[in-house]
């Protein structure tokens, strides 16, 4: 099998990139997944029987919308809600799987997507075609943030790419294709020329950010060039949940996110109130969900990622054994059955917070 070819990468690079994918199965069904980016071969890049589901590229950030924006692209561009959720891919390969970010076949996000998306009449329409989706809502194994008109779950679907080489289908041509088979997509705040749109995406993001939304992604209309730009809202959201799990995530999440709300503030043009509104609300995010934590392993509770899941009880033994297949550490804490459904609530343990706040309590010193 010619991998460099099917891979597009050069020949010199082909062994770097084929040692880092590893090595996964599903149902019986053997295939590769690469977890992290490798010479411009997107991270969630997957191999399955010498097919390949491309990873979904990562998208750069812009810290300032005017010149950031008006130099990035160089015509007219789209502006649509940027989701707090889960990013999955959906491919057909005989039957529709959902890929996540790292690669992974995820046997809950299958099933879901095979139940609330028309994927036999789309696949039989684009076979070469692959959905890219945010997994939403209050109920999913990975994110739990509520959104208007989602009471479990739902999936919404931002991109529609070919799924051997990743190249985008153009936003008005794509959000076509969403409409005619009914799936949900995110919000279209406009189409505007390079010039004007910081003015006019300062005013979206400012919307949102009154209404606890995460923010925008921009493209270019052919859906190759992506930029986002983030609420401060969601800054404090993910400095919140950094912090509560401070040995799992929050020193990485820290830096860019505070230098993200500094460059918002000055671009903004806060005042001495709201400045120090967002300085308290930030030391609030940062401060509370720690101080809780570092209290609950004092008491002797278990911490983690709390998640609640709705669907078929096989479904979710399934998702159970994925991620013990992943060592990822499952508490259930609720197990019961509403309409039909079982709803499970559980935690992914998180080790490396629950043990070292464990080991500073009881009195172990720290090299700074």
């Amino acid at each position: 099998m010619d991998y460099a070819a099917l891979l597009g990468v050069d020949e010199s690079d082909l062994d770097d990139v084929m040692e880092h994918f590893e090595h996964r199965e599903y149902e019986g069904r053997e295939y590769r997944a690469l977890s992290d980016a490798r010479h411009g071969l997107e991270r969630g890049t997957a191999l399955v029987d010498e097919t390949v589901v491309r990873g979904f590229p990562s998208i750069p950030r812009t810290l300032v919308l005017d010149p950031g924006v008006p130099d990035f692209f160089d015509g007219r561009l789209a502006v649509e809600e940027k989701l707090d959720g889960f990013n999955v891919r959906v491919a057909a390969l005989e039957e529709p799987y959902a890929f996540t970010r790292s690669g992974y076949i995820c046997p809950y996000t299958t099933e879901r997507a095979r139940a609330l998306l028309d994927l036999d009449r789309f696949f039989a329409d684009h076979p070469e075609k692959m959905l890219c989706a945010e997994f939403v809502g209050p109920e999913t194994p990975y994110t739990d943030h509520d959104y208007r008109d989602v009471e479990s779950h739902d999936l919404v679907v931002f991109d529609v790419r070919d799924r051997v080489t990743g190249e985008p289908t153009p936003v008005e041509r794509r959000r076509e294709i969403a409409a005619e088979y009914d799936f949900r997509q995110p919000e279209l705040f406009g189409i505007y020329d390079p010039d004007d749109a910081p003015a006019a995406v300062g005013e979206v993001v400012e919307e949102l950010d009154r209404e606890g939304r995460e923010g925008v992604v921009m493209q270019s209309l052919d859906g190759r060039n992506l930029l986002k730009y983030t609420t401060s809202t969601q800054h404090h959201e993910d400095l919140a949940y950094a912090f509560s799990l401070p040995f799992d995530y929050g020193r990485d999440f820290m830096f860019p996110r505070l230098i993200r709300e500094g460059f918002q503030a000055v671009e903004f043009e806060d005042d001495e109130a709201e400045l120090r509104e967002r300085a308290h609300a930030l030391g609030e995010s940062i401060l509370y969900p720690m101080v809780e934590t570092i209290r609950a392993v004092r008491d002797g509770e278990a911490v983690g990622e709390r998640h609640t899941v709705r669907g078929d009880a096989a479904v979710i033994d399934r998702l159970f054994d994925h991620f013990d297949g992943l060592n990822i550490r499952i508490d259930v804490e609720a197990d019961r059955t509403e309409g039909g459904d079982r709803v499970v609530t559980f935690l992914k343990y998180s080790n490396a917070t629950n043990d070292q706040i464990r080991a500073y309590l009881d009195g172990t010193t720290i090299d700074e």
